[in-house]
């Protein structure tokens, strides 16, 4: 007996529905496309249970005839194209013929519709994709679709399905991106009985923006309206300054439908390229046209990818456009200074960290004077004011301690021991190779014997020790203090809060708000203080106070964005080290002068660390060359 066999109807359209129907976004997505090619002007999502459960959608289009509704669940019957050469300049959304067949196939399904020529409606139910029944029945005009008990039947598709929250999360992500390719589309969104989402339909896409991520992003966008042959930019780009840690505000849509395509994010991400930081990415939302005959929309059944005829065109008029707005405006960020002492008013202002806060990292009370090398222990020039007996006593104090100081250093370095040598047969010295870890430049012993030179090229640090030279990197080595000092800090729950009013509001999306309540209790030991105010709303009323230097809410929003990236939950302690790595930030820059006694103040906080050799990022704080090796180049030894 052969052992090829053809598949039965209700097999086939399991295997179809799988390409299609992936989870309940992937149902929203096909339904609300057909609602949108009825030419539906008013759209409604339901969904409980993540949508697993539940599922309705109803729109004001067009409506499907009697005779029509048995056929538009058959695999490939569709109303869009009636050829192959109709492939050829799609316009509308949908096209397949295989989504009401491949969602019928794995759920128990009601449809509900009316032409708004007919007096009745009809009523069809389908169970696996068998027709149950079929009835005349009354109906406001439009289109309504209830999808019950999602994978009833195919319970292995069902068992990798994630929970109801990150479902219903998927399903508002997909619902956003559908509201911004259509702005003169009025959506709503009902979650477990609580609007999500709801636009108005005014055509206007910067009021939908404005809907969905608040008012900080409305406030910091450009237009743009950008052509070039065959293709047309329509839009708004977000300035760089709300750029973010992960592509999920790049929102780009062509001929109206969202799709994913790495060609297009290159072009945006190299049209922002010398205006933004390097692994931040911008928030666009734009509206790409393209001729028909210049796309191949027809290349993967759920229709997130497509072919451009010319790839190189597509990039260019991207890229090109987005770099001639972002040259033509003042991306000055603009800053309010605040103080932000503990129950101050907001926090710290946005923007770069002045110069005056940066010679202030290391000593928090009050500004160290930069002093030449050779005035560092030598007492200051008598001042004209009246002493007191207070300030004789004071000086008499300090004049002591620097004797003692001189003396001690005098001393160790006449008692110290050379370095080993080896003799060679020639007669020649040569210096015993000696490892970082072995002679302990970072100890509480050697710190007293620290010549520090100077600093070349505003960024590193020549220190002398014994016959090494000793050459360190100002920003890797406060990294590492500041990493060190707050992971303490952390594991130790040693978190302090300041207090922030008026509070911080912080729109979050629906994805963002998903990732906070998954790790609402974390955030809360970090010293974070967040309730909630209104729809997708929070305020943030106290922040960690021993993140210096940092903007704190920046440092919630960079960490859902981090956290986005990653499938699953994380343990804490993968979380409290993402936070402690974000003190790269707040750490001293290159090419910023720091004084002698600052970078003493730096040396003096590495060496009680247990491994101060690199920074958080694996960067070597600390190189060193030894006198021999100078004594070589400078051919003194041969």
């Amino acid at each position: 007996m052969g052992k090829i066999a053809v598949l039965d109807k209700q097999t086939i359209d399991k295997i179809a529905a799988g390409e299609v129907v992936e989870r309940p976004a992937s149902v929203v997505k096909e339904l609300v496309e057909n609602a949108i090619d009825a030419n539906a002007s008013q759209i409604m999502v339901e969904i409980r249970g993540g949508g697993i459960e539940y599922l309705r959608i109803t729109d004001n289009g067009s409506g499907l005839e009697k005779e029509d509704i048995p056929l538009a669940f058959l695999r490939h019957s569709t109303s869009k194209i009636r050829s192959a050469q109709d492939l050829t300049g799609i316009t509308s959304l949908g096209f397949r013929g295989e989504a009401l067949s491949s969602i019928s196939a794995v759920s128990m399904v009601e449809l509900i519709t009316k032409t708004r020529k007919e007096v009745l409606g009809n009523r069809c139910y389908l169970e696996g994709g068998v027709q149950k029944e079929l009835e005349e029945i009354g109906a406001p005009d439009g289109t309504t679709f209830v999808v019950r008990n999602l994978f009833y039947n195919t319970p292995a598709r069902k068992k990798f399905l994630r929970s109801e929250m990150a479902e219903a999360s998927a399903v508002h992500e997909m619902m956003t991106h559908l509201a911004l390719s259509h702005p003169e589309i009025a959506f709503k969104l009902m979650i477990q009985n609580q609007m999500k989402l709801q636009t108005a339909g005014s055509g206007k896409l910067k009021d939908v923006i404005y809907h969905i991520y608040g008012r900080e992003i409305a406030m910091q966008l450009l237009p743009i309206t950008w052509e070039k042959g065959p293709i047309a930019i329509h839009g708004f780009l977000g300035k760089p300054e709300i750029s973010r840690g992960n592509r999920n505000y790049e929102n780009y849509f062509v001929n109206g439908r969202y799709v994913k395509s790495k060609i297009l994010a290159k072009g945006i991400e190299d049209g922002y390229k010398s205006y933004m930081m390097q692994h931040r990415y911008p928030f666009v939302c734009l509206d790409i046209r393209i001729d028909g005959t210049f796309l191949d929309v027809n290349v993967h059944p759920t229709k997130m990818e497509l072919r451009f005829g010319d790839q190189n065109l597509v990039y260019d008029t991207l890229q090109q456009g987005i770099k001639e707005v972002l040259s033509k405006k003042e991306l000055i960020p603009q800053i309010t200074l605040q103080d932000t002492g503990v129950g101050s008013k907001a926090g710290k202002a946005k923007g770069t960290i002045t110069d005056k806060e940066e010679s202030n990292v290391l000593d928090k009370k009050k500004p160290v004077e930069k002093l030449p090398l050779e005035k560092m222990w030598k007492t200051p020039e008598p001042s004209k004011e009246p002493i007191t007996p207070e300030d004789k006593n004071l000086e008499y104090f300090l004049e002591q301690m620097r004797k003692r100081v001189k003396d001690r250093h005098r001393q160790e370095v006449q008692t110290s021991a050379t370095p080993q040598t080896l003799r060679e047969e020639n007669g020649y010295q040569k210096a015993e190779q000696l490892q970082l870890f072995d002679d302990k430049l970072l100890s509480k012993k050697a710190a007293v014997r620290h010549e520090i030179i100077g600093q070349v090229f505003g960024t590193y640090w020549l220190v002398q020790y014994g016959d090494k030279l000793y050459i360190i990197d100002q920003h890797a080595a406060h990294e590492k203090v500041l990493y060190e000092r707050l992971m303490k800090s952390l594991w130790e729950q040693n978190c302090q809060s300041q207090l922030l009013s008026p509070p911080v509001i912080l729109n979050l999306t629906m994805p963002e708000e998903q990732l906070y309540r998954m790790y609402q209790s974390y955030f809360a030991d970090m010293g974070f203080e967040i309730e909630e105010f209104g729809e997708q709303a929070y305020a943030v009323r106290a922040v960690p106070a021993n993140l210096p230097g940092l903007d704190r809410t920046d440092v919630l929003i960079e960490l859902l964005d981090s956290l986005s990236e990653i499938s699953g939950r994380i343990s804490s302690e993968s979380l409290l080290d993402k936070v402690a790595s974000m003190s790269c930030k707040a750490a001293v820059k290159g090419k910023h002068q720091m004084s002698s006694l600052e970078a003493k103040a730096l040396i003096d906080e590495l060496l009680t660390l247990e491994n101060p050799y690199h920074c958080p990022h694996g960067r070597p704080t600390i190189i060193s060359m030894t006198r021999y090796e100078l004594e070589k180049k400078f051919k003194r030894i041969i």
